[in-house]
């Protein structure tokens, strides 16, 4: 008999978000990439974790199980999230792949709901060259007008050329995932339409990066592409030197940089496992080594920190909100 069960909030502006919820134990929450939902995107890890785990899918408004709405702005999305995070009523680890990686940023910038975060290839776009913001400006463009035409598979497929190396498109397409996420691209589309109308400060800016207190490790595949290998290095960078400057005493963050086997991205996610918090970092530094997932750098890792690290080798007290200082704001 299947464990899958849902679970819903309602958020400030009244739309609903949604999430499958699979197996027992401590939660986690994923989130999505900026193409699929949260169960397309992360269906495949849950035959490895759901035996230790309670695992939440939420997708954006607009996706999956959640409502839909027009706003789709920066500051609502990670809103959003933080909400269903919040509704769980318990210390959260959160995972997040892409664009689901960077809100995950600036959800652990405003709440102590998560008390570990996996980050997996965040986005930085504020560190895009000019050559790769046009290339981004075009595949948003490309995507728009094949669905603004109907042929919303193609639209999917048209910006993946961004993001996504060959290897990724070729098994992306083998497996149906643009067929199953073409109906989101208006969806997609729409948010980088309002995405450049955003004004308040982005979960890449290092105030933002140094406001989180929860242990994070950021995480990069071994294939992935230029700008990609930046963020990463960015995000991990500024996390992990800035000790929390809201929470008197706080330590600085853990920041990570891994590098799976070369192996095909989106053919890992049958080799997925979740490390427990609450081990020192030398543990889990080895436990990766032992797994063959090469530790390149760690960024300030304190083998005597008692909080641990939530990692993943790729896909994929009650809680209190910060104050909005230093922090993502603004629709």
């Amino acid at each position: 008999m299947s464990s899958q069960r849902t679970h819903y909030v309602t958020t400030t502006d009244g739309v609903t978000i949604g999430g499958t919820v699979h197996g027992q134990g401590r939660p986690l929450v994923f989130l999505q990439g900026i193409i699929g939902d949260g169960d397309l995107d992360w269906q495949a890890l849950l035959p490895h974790l759901t035996d230790r785990y309670t695992c939440h899918l939420p997708s954006m408004r607009g996706r999956g199980l959640s409502g839909d709405h027009p706003d789709l702005g920066l500051g609502r999305v990670v809103d959003d999230f933080l909400i269903y995070v919040d509704s769980i009523g318990e210390p959260t680890g959160l995972v997040g792949w892409s664009g689901g990686a960077t809100w995950a940023f600036a959800m652990a910038a405003q709440s102590d709901a998560m008390d570990a975060v996996a980050a997996v290839e965040p986005v930085a776009n504020s560190l895009m060259d000019e050559q790769e913001l046009a290339a981004l400006g075009d595949a948003v463009a490309r995507a728009g007008k094949l669905a603004a035409e109907g042929n919303l598979t193609a639209a999917m497929r048209a910006f993946a050329g961004f993001p996504l190396t060959d290897k990724d498109i070729a098994a992306a397409e083998d497996s149906g995932y643009f067929d199953t996420a073409g109906r989101y691209a208006p969806n997609m589309v729409n948010f980088f339409q309002q995405l450049t109308e955003y004004e308040g400060l982005k979960p890449d800016d290092p105030a933002v990066l140094g406001a989180i207190s929860a242990p994070v490790l950021v995480l990069l595949g071994s294939h992935t592409k230029p700008y990609a290998t930046r963020s990463a290095r960015h995000m991990a960078d500024h996390v992990a030197s800035a000790p929390d400057p809201l929470v008197p005493g706080a330590q600085p963050c853990v920041g990570a940089w891994i590098e799976p086997d070369p192996l095909d991205r989106w053919e890992q996610a049958d080799r997925l496992a979740v490390g427990e918090v609450g081990r020192p970092l030398d543990q889990i530094s080895r436990r990766l080594r032992e797994d063959r997932v090469q530790v390149v750098a760690g960024a300030r890792a304190d083998a005597s920190m008692t909080k641990g690290a939530l990692w993943i080798p790729r896909p994929h007290v009650r809680q209190r909100r910060r104050p909005a200082r230093a922090l993502v704001a603004g629709r």
